[in-house]
């Protein structure tokens, strides 16, 4: 079914979500827990923490983390303007699992 534009999908219509690792830079602006906290509670992403080398200095947090993220399109837009607008450098990365049979 071709629809000109997403309002007019059924409800029941799955929106195709990817695998993404986003790594980012904390500048000691925002605490760590606060933006993993952000990430889940506002935006609703899930996530799986893969690293994690953070300091904190004078209740600054410094260093950068890797997340897995399982997230749509627009998810994921709203997750790097959210970063972006937290002057927080952030990398994002497609990540295709292999699958074998």
């Amino acid at each position: 079914m071709i629809t000109p534009n997403l309002q007019a999908l059924p409800k029941n219509v799955h929106l195709i979500k990817k695998d993404l690792i986003i790594e980012v830079e904390l500048n000691g602006k925002m605490k760590f827990d606060h933006l993993l906290n952000a990430i889940y509670k506002q935006m609703g992403i899930c996530y799986k923490v893969l690293s994690a080398n953070v300091e904190y200095m004078n209740g600054a947090n410094f260093g950068s983390f890797q997340l897995h993220v399982n997230a749509t399109t627009e998810e994921s837009q709203e997750l790097e303007y959210f970063l972006n607008k937290n002057k927080l450098l952030n990398t994002t990365v497609d990540y295709t699992c292999r699958k074998y049979s």
